[in-house]
């Protein structure tokens, strides 16, 4: 090896075995070096005794599989771009033309899209069940039915299912059942404790937290489901860059300690904001009276740092999208569970194809409490001004 490329290219240093740190290694690959032909034909993408190839995994990305797992109380996991290409792959890898997919009449508005589109042009049918209500899912159910998507609590309007008495029902029936668990993320709920089958999440809001990343994950305990899932996703060549992969390991030890404070924001503003004289109601699952209170007081440990408010009947839109614009240290911007406090204005017929109004969403931040308060009431004079 007398030439230079070649001499880098193939030097033989080798660092020494034995470092450790704080932070695990990041390892990037799209191609893995195998030692032999026979090690070439003899490993198994689909399991983790060894490296195939840079989408199929790498020790940073098992890594951070393993730890989403253990965060859910799973035991197996796939790491895909988003929240919503997560959400995503469970329709693809479980349902058929011909089956049948319920939602909750407050679902995630992109996943409202996916069913009316994309799965609707595969022949897939869906329709929308109160998730307060246990006994109407119940009704619903049919031998085409064969996933029940959950959401804990619902998007924007924030309902807190039953979602013990909705497991309880989809099962009896032998119908999948799948959770978005962005909110609870683990820390405030546990899926699987509560009988769900498949757990997902946008691991870009908590467990990043840092408002930089995009990643979603799908986690399950029963191995059958989980290679439904992994096959899905090799076929549709999903994967996560290993960058993304360290930096929401890097977010992982801190996430209890930032939900705990966030968490603890929300209650506070949530509670002197349901004083104030121009809103006519907070919706926020932890407070008495939201939607769904019983049922987040008997599934959960704690709530996420977000809240909806509804102003008085008698303020013009025009002056609740005044507010938004008003606030300084609440950034107008979609996601949360990052260090800024966000705030989004939301159309309520755009959210359930009927009523009038709009509901402004408050997601916390890091910020002292006191400061945000002032950055409130500040803000609140433009309703009436």
């Amino acid at each position: 090896m007398s030439e230079l490329p070649t001499r880098l290219i193939h030097h033989a240093y080798e660092p020494p075995a034995g470092f450790a740190a704080p932070q695990p290694g990041v390892f990037k690959a799209s191609t893995v070096i195998f030692p032999s032909v026979a090690a070439l034909k003899s490993r198994d993408w689909r399991r983790r005794d060894g490296y195939t190839y840079g989408l199929h995994g790498t020790p940073t990305t098992f890594l951070l599989e393993e730890r989403i797992a253990a965060l859910e109380g799973g035991r197996h996991c796939v790491l895909v771009p988003s929240g919503l290409a997560a959400i995503a792959l469970v329709g693809q890898a479980l349902l058929a033309p011909g089956d049948e997919l319920l939602l909750p009449a407050n679902v995630y508005a992109p996943s409202r899209e996916l069913a009316r589109h994309e799965f609707a042009r595969w022949g897939i049918t869906h329709r929308f069940y109160d998730p307060l209500h246990a006994a109407g899912l119940a009704a619903m159910l049919s031998p085409a039915t064969k996933l029940v998507w959950l959401e804990a609590p619902g998007s924007v309007t924030m309902e807190f299912p039953d979602l013990a008495g909705l497991v309880a029902a989809a099962r009896a029936k032998g119908v999948t059942t799948a959770l978005d668990n962005t909110w609870g993320a683990g820390v405030a709920l546990r899926g699987f404790e509560h009988g769900v089958d498949i757990v997902m999440q946008a691991l870009t809001k908590y467990p990043s937290g840092g408002g930089d990343v995009l990643m979603g994950s799908v986690t399950t305990q029963d191995a059958g489901l989980h290679e439904r899932l992994k096959l899905t996703h090799m076929r549709l060549g999903l994967g996560v860059g290993a960058n993304d992969a360290e930096a929401v390991l890097r977010g992982l030890p801190s996430m209890a300690l930032r939900y705990a404070a966030q968490d603890a924001a929300a209650r506070q503003l949530a509670q002197w904001l349901a004083t104030r004289p121009e809103v006519a109601q907070v919706l926020h699952p932890a407070l008495p009276g939201s939607p769904g209170h019983a049922h987040w007081a008997r599934h959960c440990t704690a709530a996420a740092g977000l809240f909806t408010l509804r102003f008085r009947d008698d303020i013009a839109d025009e002056r609740v999208l005044a507010f938004c614009d008003a606030l300084r240290l609440f950034k107008l911007g979609y996601s949360w569970a990052g260090p800024l406090s966000l705030v989004v204005p939301y159309e309520v017929a755009q959210l359930r194809g009927g009523g009038r109004g709009v509901l402004v969403r408050l997601s916390m931040g890091l910020e002292a409490v006191a400061d945000l308060q002032a950055d409130l009431e500040q803000a609140l004079a433009v309703l009436t001004a």
